[in-house]
């Protein structure tokens, strides 16, 4: 089971990353690029160029957790990009 914290934030990156990239790279990027500890447990989501990949990165508390996915057709939609920030919000479907 996964427990989801209620103050969990979800950090995209709003530019595409190197697939080839580890989790040591992306924990780095993390530091550098978006400013954020990679340790504090948010999720850090990366995509592709093609956008048809996405790689979450987290902390779980005992170790880093990398989950990729891959799409076989088609791409994930990716919300615009305003102004390099990239603005979400929780809908509820029924």
């Amino acid at each position: 089971m996964i427990a989801l914290r209620s103050d969990l934030k979800v950090v995209l990156a709003t530019q595409p990353v190197d697939f080839r990239k580890s989790v040591h790279t992306l924990s780095a990027l993390v530091s550098e690029a978006l400013h954020a500890n990679p340790y504090c447990g948010d999720v850090f989501v990366f995509r592709s160029k093609r956008m048809d990949r996405v790689k979450l990165l987290a902390w779980d508390g005992s170790g880093m957790v990398l989950v990729t996915k891959w799409l076989h057709e088609g791409r994930f939609t990716w919300p615009p990009i305003r102004d390099g920030v990239v603005h979400l919000s929780a809908t509820r479907r029924d």
